[in-house]
């Protein structure tokens, strides 16, 4: 990563807000955005479930490490994929560069929006429930955030505002509000 720590990481669940979150904090900051699951896709060629798919879960975790532990950025917004957390390098890799934000939602909330597993191309265990899911994957996320923002029950601008509030009491200076 970028010898700065001016990046925001935005680290969740799928369906948790870290693309819409993402975009709007970006343009709101005047900062980059990239979302590393579009990143993947465009660098394999291939959908993030085609992936999963050809290789299988702990393999798919291995491509994506590999992709992330590439990114050199400075002055970004950065929306790993929600299984980033099963990789100690990288998310090592995205807090030397940041500041790194959970964005939590509730167990019932993730059902609500996350619909489609496979389709969306999310890392979970043959059988594994999204009770399970979520079960194993927050305690990772808590521990690798620098701070946690709720983001069900809030509109994305609430999101953001509480995101910018997090990173500031953090020590982290946003970029000026883009105008």
């Amino acid at each position: 990563m970028a010898a700065s720590r001016d990046n925001i990481v935005l680290i969740g669940m799928p369906g948790a807000g870290k693309s819409t979150v993402g975009v709007l904090l970006a343009k709101r900051l005047g900062l980059g955005f990239i979302d590393t699951d579009i990143l993947i896709q465009q660098r394999e060629g291939r959908s993030l479930q085609a992936l999963i798919a050809a290789h299988g879960a702990e393999a798919f975790c291995r491509i994506e490490e590999g992709h992330l532990l590439s990114l050199a950025l400075a002055s970004h917004v950065i929306a790993p994929g929600g299984s980033v957390v099963y990789s100690s390098k990288a998310m090592a890799h995205l807090k030397a560069g940041g500041c790194v934000v959970h964005l939590d939602i509730t167990v019932e909330q993730l059902k609500r929006r996350l619909h489609d597993v496979d389709g969306r191309g999310v890392v979970i265990a043959p059988g594994q429930t999204i009770d399970g899911l979520y079960a194993h994957r927050r305690p990772l996320y808590l521990a690798y955030a620098d701070a946690t923002v709720r983001t069900d029950g809030v509109t994305p601008e609430e999101a953001v505002r509480a995101v910018i509030s997090a990173v500031t009491r953090w020590g982290h200076p946003p970029a000026s509000p883009a105008r």
